[in-house]
């Protein structure tokens, strides 16, 4: 029998904080959307601008139930963990506590998106190398099986549309908190290279058109409160369109972190979540200011 992955769960102010846990150990989750071989074993609590102490009390009694000690102690929180599962839903605190995590010599899952900035996704990229730690960093949206179906058919698209909801967050970019989903979807059908991004918005949200070498393009819509997502993908007269079961998602990421801690090798590499940070910025930054960006 395989030993369990003890996790530190950093962060709870997501629901992701709870998500992951009860595909781990939950006594009620349903057998389709378990993932084996990880526990939960603690989790790191603290306010951001998106959550209170109200939701925070509701989140850590769920935690306790599950066998989840939740503490205010960062070292008490990752003392006895094998991998680590950076869950913080204000990006503003990742490279703070990824720094915290990056001389410990174990895994590291980065939660969507990677960081609030490029700059601070590239510093988080920086201290992995230089600490030797593996790292991973995903939305969920990427492993969503429809997706993954249809770049399997279209495996080099020269048009790729993508749509999902645009967030309203707390405090800083919705562009960046959100948009992440949809913009990791492009990224997994296009991959990296894009050179510049072009957004216009209106009353309901905002499209990107994303450009890429050889003539080929992409165009990401984002709809406020429309959270649906899906896309096309096209290459001369092969088409693929999809739209995603998001009752799978966090299992089918969860499958995914699991065989990363396991091994330590990620099904995408580190430059695919700087390569989403990096259109990320870029459309924030057309966003406000209505004219295209080019990614240096």
């Amino acid at each position: 029998m395989k030993k369990e992955i003890k996790v530190a769960i950093i962060g709870l102010d997501t629901s992701h904080s709870v998500e992951f846990p009860r595909r781990m150990q939950a006594p009620d989750c349903p057998e389709k959307n378990k993932v084996e071989g990880l526990k939960a074993v603690t989790c790191l609590r603290f306010e951001t601008p998106f959550t209170n102490a109200e939701i925070l009390d509701e989140r850590q009694k769920q935690l306790e139930a599950w066998g989840i000690k939740v503490t205010e102690s960062f070292d008490e929180a990752v003392e006895n963990c094998d991998a680590i599962m950076i869950e913080i839903n204000d990006p503003a605190y990742h490279l703070e506590y990824f720094k915290k995590c990056a001389t410990l010599g174990k895994p590291i899952f980065v939660d969507k998106p990677l960081a609030d900035t490029y700059e601070n996704g590239k510093e988080i990229a920086r201290l992995a190398k230089e600490n030797n730690v593996k790292v991973m960093s995903a939305s969920s949206l990427r492993f969503a099986q429809n997706l993954v179906e249809a770049c399997n058919k279209v495996a080099k698209p020269s048009q790729m549309y993508c749509y999902g909801p645009l967030g309203i967050p707390a405090v800083g970019s919705g562009i960046i908190w959100y948009g992440v989903h949809s913009f990791e979807m492009l990224e997994r059908g296009m991959g990296r290279g894009a050179l510049s991004v072009d957004v216009k918005k209106d009353e309901s949200g905002a499209v990107a058109v994303v450009e890429y070498p050889d003539n080929r393009r992409g165009i990401v819509e984002l709809t406020v409160g429309a959270y649906t997502y899906g896309g096309t993908l096209r290459s001369g007269s092969d088409v693929a369109s999809y739209v995603v079961d998001s009752s799978m998602i966090y299992t089918e990421e969860l499958k995914e972190i699991g065989k990363f801690f396991a091994t330590g090798e990620a099904s995408l590499q580190l430059e695919d979540a700087l390569e989403v940070m990096h259109l990320l910025d870029a459309a924030a930054e057309s966003y406000k200011t209505g004219k295209p960006v080019t990614l240096k």
